[in-house]
């Protein structure tokens, strides 16, 4: 669990201090780390001393000291030099490794932990036991974000996102992955956060992800959940707004789920009921057989409010082109988008067939 770079840098750290060459070895005698420029010389003595009750031993000049994990040997590390303060350091460095190993395998706990919580794999009773154990509040208030990247595997953007929000141990904070595109932070808030703040952290990812590591990503976010066995359902709305804001609100690169409106209602609707509500609507027609003229009018008439003044206006066209228009589309249709009723009707269709389209657009 601990790379063998950290091990490099905890014993040059000491090597520099005290003038002791040391070394890491695992239990086949491999190197790992060291300062010793002749290392594999001590492989068949390593390999003995693995073998033997002492957890630490003096053999062909060098001090041998074991590292537990546990009640596992991990690592065996050599210490070398003249001074007579060789074995005293050989002891600080096996200290500082344990307490590494320690560390990383706490991370490693609940780094596993958070994602068998994301993904359902964890009991009610499970869920709070493993939690009292690695030590990670029940009933503070969270939230997950779900940042989906460019790039498959965007190690950068893990990293910098690491940085910001579990820079050290006592983070309440967790930062993870699932799948080769998407990063999952679950945020800890303070009792008076609101979903104000939690916007403002996600425009916080995005700018700092955008400026520091120069790649493109959008940011959804669940509902706020005060107990850690709802932190699931929070991912699963981070989930679903991320495919939402896909379909209907593609210029907004943060979305989240309590402000997704009527988009979350259609996208929960099966491909059957929709097809049939576009039959009725459109008589077997599709919006997506409108002409773009037609589809610019429509948009930009909806944008307006069906205020029939400032669409035209903004369309550079008279007021009666519009109104011919809006009398075509009536014709072919049935339905007049002046009309309030027949607006909402011919909105939701739009969105109707944006979500079919998406949704066979997956299936491939």
């Amino acid at each position: 669990m601990i790379s063998n770079q950290i091990l490099q840098n905890t014993i040059d750290g000491l090597t520099g201090i005290t003038r002791v060459e040391l070394c890491v070895m695992d239990t086949e005698g491999k190197t790992l780390a060291t300062t010793m420029n002749n290392s594999e010389e001590y492989e068949s003595a390593v390999l003995a001393f693995v073998d033997s009750p002492a957890d630490s031993q003096v053999l062909q000049g060098v001090q041998f000291f074991k590292v537990f994990d546990e009640n596992q040997l991990e690592f065996v590390i050599l210490a070398k030099g003249d001074s007579d303060d060789v074995y005293m350091v050989g002891k600080i460095a096996s200290f500082n490794i344990q307490t590494l190993l320690v560390a990383y395998k706490e991370r490693y706990d609940k780094d596993n932990f958070i994602k068998n919580l994301l993904l359902d794999n964890l009991l009610l009773v499970d869920i709070y036991n493993r939690a009292k154990k690695l030590h990670i509040d029940t009933d503070s208030k969270r939230v997950v974000f779900l940042i989906e990247t460019k790039n498959e595997k965007d190690t950068n953007a893990l990293e910098t996102l690491r940085s910001i929000f579990a820079t050290n141990s006592k983070s309440k904070d967790f930062i993870t992955a699932v799948d080769e595109k998407n990063i999952i932070l679950v945020k800890h808030l303070k009792d008076d956060h609101t979903y104000e703040d939690v916007n403002k952290t996600a425009r916080v990812i995005l700018d700092m992800l955008n400026t520091e590591v120069m790649t493109q990503v959008r940011v959804a976010y669940g509902t706020i959940v005060e107990e850690i066995k709802d932190v699931s359902r929070s991912y699963k709305e981070a989930k679903m707004a991320l495919d939402v804001g896909k379909i209907f609100y593609s210029e907004d690169n943060i979305v989240g789920y309590n402000s997704l409106g009527i988009g979350r209602l259609i996208y929960q609707l099966p491909i059957s009921l929709c097809k049939m509500f576009i039959r009725e609507i459109f008589e077997g027609r599709s919006p997506d057989e409108f002409d773009d003229e037609t589809l610019v009018t429509i948009n930009k008439f909806f944008e307006n409010n069906l205020n029939v003044s400032e669409t035209s206006r903004q369309l550079y066209i008279h007021r009666n082109t519009l109104v011919y228009r809006l009398d075509k589309l009536q014709k072919s249709t049935g339905l007049d988008l002046r009309v309030f009723d027949d607006a909402i009707t011919f909105k939701i269709a739009l969105m109707v067939v944006q979500y079919m389209k998406y949704m066979e657009s997956q299936e491939f």
